[in-house]
């Protein structure tokens, strides 16, 4: 990272924190994608956002910056920086009275550097690399086409590394501009964001997928190995979109923000006691991290909250944890996580035929669904009994018992497994936990067509 850009200060902030950030290296296409799905979120919320974009060159904001006189329109502030070129400051954009330019001397490390930083009173979201330069591309060489360019960084939903991100950026315009830097520091400590809500976070994720995916099908790759490498990054930030997403909603649940982490950890171990394959329970890891969200909203849930009929009466006031029909059909639009969606789809399928959305009976269930359904239950009445005056067996006992008793929804064979993951549970194993936490790397994806299901692919990997 070049000393002194907000990136490499940024990663300077967190090397030795307890949550260190894992960067990522991202085509070119990959980042007009993610930065045009944001922007166009900005034109259709009312919250009106700070901005803080970087440009690299003036050229390039010359090419946006009539997108960007309406994206003004619905923003409090907007901060344009870059190294000026003819006409920078002379565009009708730049003269709009919440639109600011900062100037960069070429030399100047930020000028190397692609930003977009939104800090809304309803969400937060940035994007912000650093190119590679000539020497990183190695043998290889600096690629031929414009979009194979690759940049260095990490894009993200989550509120205090935008907002630590936006103070970097406020202090590096400050020795340029300073009665700007404090304009700015005044109007950022007057947003106060709230917990982002899956409604909030659906559209910006809805529109990330969309234009990654039409940005795709437009790229013109001329060999099947490029064609191949641009498949596996858009399948990487399309998961990395429901992921992040996943996070999120985690993070605000506070009463059980382990959720998915610890459903993870109790799918797979369960996967381990049944001598599942790994592509069956990499599969599984992939639902169960993605088991709480309802992304998109493109159609309306079958799934009713507070539906008297899914529950025993003790359970009338549990909200549902997964009303997840219209972000299955979103992950169905994916070749690749087909699988997933009809794991997610039918979580909520009862073994005696009287569940939703299909009303599949016993076998019929796919088995990790049948799987998902029984440790998120479990999961969740776990977390709702953890008290100081109950002891962690007794926690586990009564919740295996209360899943026992609803033999009409759950598969016996797999309670019976369930039974002996507790056993070792009250004897003292401990189970690893995977925070819904993503890194911004490039997943691999392992192309490789699952010869066991049909229409099901096996994802080669996920953050650790």
């Amino acid at each position: 990272m070049l000393e002194g850009s907000i990136l490499q200060q940024l990663e300077s902030n967190h090397r030795r924190s307890v949550r260190p950030i894992r960067f990522g290296v991202y085509y070119k296409n990959t980042l007009v994608a993610l930065c045009h799905a944001l922007e166009d979120h900005i034109l259709k919320d009312d919250g009106q956002p700070l901005v803080i974009t970087a440009f690299q060159r003036g050229k390039w904001y010359l090419q946006e910056a009539e997108r960007y006189a309406d994206i003004a329109q619905h923003s409090g502030q907007i901060v344009i920086m870059a190294a000026p070129d003819a006409g920078f400051a002379e565009h009708s954009t730049s003269l709009l009275p919440n639109v600011d330019l900062v100037a960069l001397d070429p030399s100047d490390p930020v000028a190397q550097e692609w930003h977009l930083i939104i800090l809304s009173p309803k969400y937060t979201a940035m994007v912000i690399c650093q190119e590679l330069s000539e020497a990183d591309y190695g043998s290889a060489g600096v690629p031929t086409s414009d979009l194979e360019r690759k940049f260095y960084g990490l894009w993200t939903f989550e509120p205090e590394l935008v907002r630590e991100t936006a103070e970097l950026a406020i202090a590096h315009i400050k020795p340029l501009n300073p009665e700007l830097a404090d304009k700015l520091t005044a109007y950022k400590d007057a947003i106060k964001p709230s917990l982002v809500t899956p409604e909030d976070l659906s559209a910006v994720v809805s529109l990330v997928v969309d234009y990654l995916q039409t940005g795709q099908e437009n790229l013109p790759v001329p060999t099947a190995l490029r064609q191949q490498v641009l498949d596996n990054n858009l399948v990487s930030n399309e998961i990395q979109a429901f992921l992040r997403m996943a996070q999120l909603i985690d993070l605000a649940d506070i009463n059980n923000p382990m959720a998915a982490a610890e459903v993870v950890a109790l799918s797979e171990t369960v996967g381990q006691l049944l001598n599942l394959p790994a592509w069956q329970i990499k599969r599984l890891r992939l639902a169960a991290l993605l088991h709480r969200i309802d992304p998109l909203q493109k159609a309306e849930s079958v799934l009713v909250p507070g539906s008297s009929r899914r529950y025993h009466e003790e359970d009338s006031n549990r909200p549902l944890s997964c009303p997840l029909v219209p972000g299955a059909q979103v992950l169905r639009t994916m070749p690749r996580l087909r699988a997933v969606a009809q794991i997610i789809t039918h979580q909520t399928e009862w073994w005696d035929g009287s569940g939703e959305p299909a009303g599949l009976a016993g076998d019929e269930i796919p088995l990790e669904s049948r799987i998902l359904a029984l440790v998120a239950d479990f999961q969740w009445r776990v977390n709702q009994k953890k008290s100081p005056q109950i002891s962690r067996e007794e926690i586990f006992t009564q919740a295996l018992d209360e899943c026992k008793q609803q033999s009409t929804r759950f598969d016996p064979k797999l309670v019976d497994t369930l039974a002996l993951l507790v056993m070792g549970l009250q004897q003292g194993l401990d189970l690893p936990l995977i925070e819904t936490k993503v890194s911004a790397g490039m997943w691999l994806i392992d192309s490789r067509w699952d010869s066991h299901t049909k229409n099901s692919e096996e994802i080669g990997s996920y953050p650790q």
